[in-house]
């Protein structure tokens, strides 16, 4: 699972349940890590405290960051001190950042996909972090979106998984055509080997067009079974896609668009939508 800040009673809940959890760094403490003695107290405090029985998989440091945004000039020194900091506590957790697809371009056909002007600077030195350390690059993928803003090309049925067979392309959903695209941005930026993990998809069950309860259910009943098949992408094919289903729960008080509060496997009273 994914939380997006180190909320000390979900660590507390998660102990000695074996659960593979993936934490976020919040905003506005990005600034104040750049300072490794901060980032090594951060560390201890949230990461070591619990890691006898909290079963850390991924800290995640800036979330859809673009390289114009005040916070980018922070991302890679506190990834930097708070990976050595994890280093120094002989913890094998992973730390990296979670992009959107935004910041690749020429998406279409996926072998075409390269990062932006704007964003190559920003997102060079951070890919060469994540070779170093072993890391994956994580990227939040969300097809609604792109069928929302593109029905013109895309149908639905390709955007659900439910097309049959492949397009002139080789390509059977939308899903992989999206994730081989930032592949191949990292292979033209000198990175073929990294892995991808699916940080976020979803599909919104209200507030918006195609935002049904019945394209909601399909769309993450097919993503699960194919991220945990054998199928792959056609770029890396015959693995399964490690993915996160976003999100838990409707975030009925959300603001922004109305969709932006649709897209919980279960309502905010904790009962399930599917």
């Amino acid at each position: 699972m994914r939380i997006y800040s180190p909320d000390e009673e979900t660590l507390q809940a998660l102990r000695g349940s074996n659960i593979e959890l993936t934490m976020d760094v919040t905003g506005e403490t990005l600034q104040s890590l750049t300072d490794p003695n901060v980032a090594t107290d951060w560390v201890h405090r949230y990461v070591t405290s619990y890691s006898q029985d909290v079963n850390f998989k991924y800290i995640v440091v800036g979330n859809e960051v673009h390289p114009n945004y005040d916070v980018a000039p922070y991302i890679l020194p506190a990834m930097t001190n708070i990976q050595n900091a994890i280093s120094s506590a002989n913890l094998q957790t992973k730390v990296s950042t979670a992009i959107d697809t935004t910041l690749v371009t020429d998406s279409y056909p996926p072998n075409n996909g390269v990062f932006t002007a704007d964003a190559s600077p920003y997102i060079g030195p951070i890919i060469n972090f994540l070779v170093n350390n072993g890391a994956p690059l994580l990227a939040n993928v969300y097809p609604y979106f792109a069928y929302v803003n593109n029905q013109q090309d895309i149908s639905l049925p390709y955007a659900l998984f439910t097309q049959q067979g492949t397009n002139d392309i080789g390509y059977q959903n939308l899903f992989d055509a999206m994730l081989d695209s930032i592949y191949a941005a990292l292979e033209k930026i000198g990175a073929p080997n990294l892995e991808i993990v699916v940080s976020e998809s979803g599909w919104p069950s209200a507030g918006g067009d195609g935002a049904l309860v019945d394209n909601a259910r399909i769309y993450y009943y097919n993503l699960l079974n194919h991220a945990n098949g054998e199928i792959g992408t056609p770029k890396r094919p015959g693995r399964p896609i490690q993915t996160f289903l976003f999100a838990m729960f409707d975030e009925n008080q959300k603001p922004g668009a109305e969709t932006e509060r649709h897209f919980g496997l279960f309502n905010p009273d904790k009962s399930s939508k599917y």
